[in-house]
């Protein structure tokens, strides 16, 4: 028995006779858009994992000055 994904599902839903050529292993006519849709996710994904890492440094820098900031009160209260 073949294991359907959700994917399949959706394009089934969509379009059923996409969902046929998809099967049978037409390729797609629009490749092109393929691509360039490849490509945004790509850049997209990129820019998601690098405001994910900034997100984290500003965590860690605002973390840092509330430390520093607890040693030097600590030193002015002794």
């Amino acid at each position: 028995m073949r294991t359907i994904r959700a994917s399949e599902i959706g394009a089934f839903l969509y379009c059923q006779r996409s969902w046929w050529y998809q099967r049978k292993g037409y390729p797609s006519g629009n490749q092109a858009e393929l691509t360039s849709g490849s490509r945004l996710h790509y850049r997209h994904g990129r820019q998601v994992m690098y405001m994910g890492c900034l997100r984290v440094l500003a965590y860690g820098l605002i973390l840092g000055a509330l430390l520093i900031l607890a040693v030097y009160l600590t030193n002015q209260l002794l």
